[in-house]
């Protein structure tokens, strides 16, 4: 049966679930990193009546009911609500160039708000795949769509070293960089030249 024609009490205490789960999971993994504020924070937009109705109406349980309201209308009210308020985002970090002419771009994230969105993605990965999680799974699923996105080119570097640590050495061994390393001074900047990650 297809999952939207399910009673409206399955599809709200679903989807209820499916957020109460996500973000038990991130604001875990942001506290054990020292995020604490963000992981806390995390995707409380989810709650409000603009992203909550339809994630109850396009409640699928196996992917965001974002993508099944795109499929169905075009676009995601709810997301470009949520998107706007959530600065782990890439897409909240989208803007023109300083430059006019140069079109829209990604700015440039500040390495907390990447930490949040590598975080986010493990998580989301977790919360979607199930048993069938791996610690690659986060890699492989931004992998397969990293082309489409609108990002700085060195938040992108650094969201894909996150990423692939994590599919290599696991996501223990990330936490503990991101704790140790990254964010020891989590307002610093960082840097990418060619293929080495600079902080400051």
């Amino acid at each position: 049966m297809d999952q939207s024609t399910k009673p409206l009490i399955v599809r709200f205490f679903g989807h209820l679930h499916t957020i109460n789960h996500h973000k038990w999971l991130v604001t875990r993994m942001c506290i054990h990193v020292g995020l604490i504020r963000q992981g806390l924070a995390h995707d409380l937009s989810k709650y409000s009546p603009t992203e909550f109705i339809p994630g109850v109406h396009y409640w699928q349980g196996y992917r965001s009911p974002i993508n099944a309201e795109k499929q169905a209308v075009g676009y995601s009210a709810a997301w470009l609500h949520h998107k706007g308020r959530n600065r782990h985002h890439f897409e909240y970090w989208i803007d023109y160039a300083p430059d006019p002419r140069d079109g829209i771009r990604g700015m440039k994230m500040p390495k907390k708000y990447v930490a949040e969105m590598a975080i986010d993605r493990i998580c989301a990965s977790k919360n979607y795949q199930k048993k069938n999680y791996t610690m690659r799974s986060a890699w492989e699923y931004y992998r397969n769509g990293r082309e489409n996105m609108i990002i700085h080119p060195e938040s992108r570097f650094l969201l894909e070293y996150l990423l692939k640590m994590t599919a290599v050495r696991g996501e223990e061994a990330c936490c503990q960089y991101m704790k140790n390393v990254l964010l020891k001074n989590r307002n610093g900047d960082y840097h990418v030249r060619g293929k080495k990650l600079y902080l400051e």
